[in-house]
C-alpha cells in the first residue's frame, strides 16, 4: 500500500466549483456536532465534536480559507471548542444567517462567488444558495440536500466537514503538499 500519495478523489466539476473558495461558512449543530442536544442533571448543554472536522478546519486557516461559524445557538462547549480551534469568526445565537454571512464577507472583502458553504437544514438554505459552493451532511434535511452541490459520505459531527475542507483543500491546490509534509 503506497501512503504517499493521497487517496482523495472529487469530481472535476466539484473542485471547479470550490477553487476560488476563500471563505467556508460552517452550521455547528447536524455539521460539527451530530445534530443531537445532550443535557447534563443541571440542565447544561454539551456537545461532541470531531477531532477530524477540526483538524480539517485548521488545515483551512493554514490554507488561506477562512472558516467562519453561524449557528443558531450560543454554548460555553461551542466556544472553547473554536477557541481552541484558532477559528476567529463567529456569529452565535442567529437564526437569520443570510445577514450575518453577507457581513462577514463585507468584513473579509470577499464576495459569494468566493464563498462555500455548509449546513444541514432550513436556516441554512439561504447561505447555501448564494455559495459558489454549498456542502451537507447526509442526515440533512431534504431541502439542504437538494441545494448542496456535495454531499458527504461521513455524517455531521462525524467527519462530514473535514471532508468539506478536504474538496476545498484539493480545489486550492494545498491538499497533496499538506499532506506530503505529514509523509516527511
Amino acid at each position: 500500500m503506497n501512503t504517499s500519495q493521497p487517496a482523495l478523489n472529487f469530481s472535476p466539476e466539484l473542485l471547479l466549483r470550490a477553487q476560488d473558495v476563500r471563505v467556508a461558512f460552517f452550521d455547528v449543530d447536524g455539521v460539527l456536532t451530530d445534530g443531537g442536544l445532550y443535557f447534563t442533571e443541571a440542565g447544561e448543554t454539551i456537545k461532541r465534536f470531531s477531532t477530524l472536522d477540526g483538524h480539517g478546519l485548521k488545515l483551512l486557516a493554514r490554507a488561506g480559507i477562512t472558516p467562519v461559524v453561524i449557528t443558531g445557538r450560543d454554548s460555553a462547549p461551542l466556544r472553547v471548542r473554536l477557541k481552541a480551534l484558532g477559528i476567529e469568526h463567529a456569529v452565535f445565537g442567529t437564526e437569520d444567517k443570510l445577514p450575518a454571512a453577507q457581513a462577514m464577507l463585507e468584513q473579509l472583502g470577499l464576495n459569494w462567488s468566493q464563498a462555500a458553504a455548509m449546513g444541514d437544514d432550513w436556516p441554512d438554505l439561504p447561505v447555501m444558495q448564494r455559495a459558489a459552493l454549498a456542502c451537507a451532511p447526509p442526515h440533512a434535511h431534504a431541502e439542504a440536500r437538494a441545494v448542496a452541490h456535495h454531499t458527504t459520505q461521513a455524517a455531521g459531527g462525524h467527519g462530514a466537514a473535514r471532508e468539506f475542507c478536504d474538496v476545498l483543500l484539493v480545489a486550492g491546490g494545498h491538499y497533496a503538499r499538506f499532506f506530503k509534509e505529514t509523509q516527511a
